[in-house]
């Protein structure tokens, strides 16, 4: 007999660890033979079109101490502000670029590195163009839901004055904890989960 609907309990909830890095990057845990690759791993080639960079994630707690264990995945539009997705009804996305990456965190500095390009800007569902900005997801041990945030460029200062997302007023206060630092071709991003400095997080 079917239970009715305004009957059905809530399922318990689950953290992702540390059973996440064993399902989705194998290779990183030492298991070949699943994938040649980590899914995710690889999100550019030779024919990429768009300037190279590399991200520098850390995922810090409460204390400021970096999660060790953590998954990061990104979620990016190529070089000319198009994503590769078939939802996008704009133009054609870059062939040659992913626009898509997993990551986990080491387990000694609990850092990930992606290696990516730029992305170009991406209208707003009112027509005015974001920032260059790159979606990511979060989880680690301790997170029952993933979380979802955004990474903006430290050198995109006009287009990050003129972005419609970070001119809400209850994200003003914490938009620096959106910017990734530039250092070189390397910028270098830190998910803060809690106290002051905590990253603004978006629902999914």
């Amino acid at each position: 007999m079917t239970q009715s609907p305004d009957r059905l309990k809530e399922s318990p909830s689950q953290t992702a660890g540390p059973y996440v890095h064993i399902g989705l990057t194998p290779n990183f845990c030492g298991i070949g033979g699943v994938y040649a690759s980590d899914l995710g791993s690889a999100m550019v080639n030779g024919e990429t079109k768009g300037e190279r960079i590399e991200l520098r994630i850390r995922v810090l707690d409460g204390t400021g101490t970096p999660l060790k264990d953590a998954l990061v995945e990104i979620w990016q539009a190529d070089a000319e502000g198009l994503y590769n997705s078939p939802a996008e009804m704009r133009g054609g996305a870059d062939p040659n670029f992913q626009g898509w990456g997993r990551q986990p965190t080491d387990m000694e500095t609990g850092v990930c590195l992606f290696r990516t390009i730029k992305p170009g800007r991406v209208p707003f569902r009112d027509g005015r163009l974001m920032a260059p900005h790159i979606t990511l997801w979060i989880v680690a041990r301790g997170i029952n839901v993933g979380l979802n945030t955004r990474l903006y460029f430290s050198d995109e200062e006009k287009a990050n004055a003129e972005d419609p997302i970070l001119a809400r007023i209850e994200h003003r206060l914490r938009v620096p904890t959106l910017i990734a630092e530039r250092q070189g071709n390397t910028y270098v991003f830190d998910i803060h989960l809690q106290g002051e400095k905590e990253t603004v997080f978006f629902d999914s």
